[in-house]
């Protein structure tokens, strides 16, 4: 995880779990062109997380998903999980900042170059967005390529 960025302790699962919209990100290669993305959340009978990502692809005007697991890293009490879509490769899931009310998370990847916002709204006004983006830009992300991929 990047050296600026701490996961969250204590965390709990269990209130993490469900639908979770997505209000900003770095582009990357495996969510380019896709809006209106949201992510879904929900335990494994084996105790891993069940991932489902969706988002509207605008070239091809058809939704895509993705399903994935993740696994914590350490303890369970700890935001900083694996996460997988493509068989034994995992990447780095990090919940660095996170409302006591599970409404907001700020996510890392492995380094500054994955952030996400999330929300457990479609839409968020726009001074909570900036205080979002102020807290990521003091953990070293680069806020000026963070993108907005619309509203569901």
């Amino acid at each position: 995880m990047p050296e600026q960025v701490t996961p969250i302790k204590p965390f709990s699962i269990d209130r993490y779990l469900g639908t979770w919209y997505e209000i900003a990100r770095l582009d990357h290669s495996f969510e380019r062109g896709l809006t209106k993305v949201s992510a879904t959340y929900s335990l494994n009978k084996d105790g891993s997380v069940k991932v489902i990502n969706r988002g509207f692809y605008q070239e091809a005007s058809q939704w895509k998903e993705a399903e994935g697991k993740a696994k914590f890293v350490g303890l369970s009490d700890t935001a900083h999980l694996k996460v997988s879509f493509f068989g034994p490769f995992y990447g780095s899931y990090v919940v660095f900042h996170l409302e006591p009310d599970y409404s907001t998370a700020l996510v890392s990847g492995y380094n500054t170059d994955y952030f996400w916002i999330l929300s457990r709204n479609k839409s968020m006004p726009q001074d909570k967005v900036q205080y979002y983006l102020s807290i990521a830009e003091q953990k070293g992300f680069d806020t000026s390529k963070i993108i907005f991929p619309g509203s569901l």
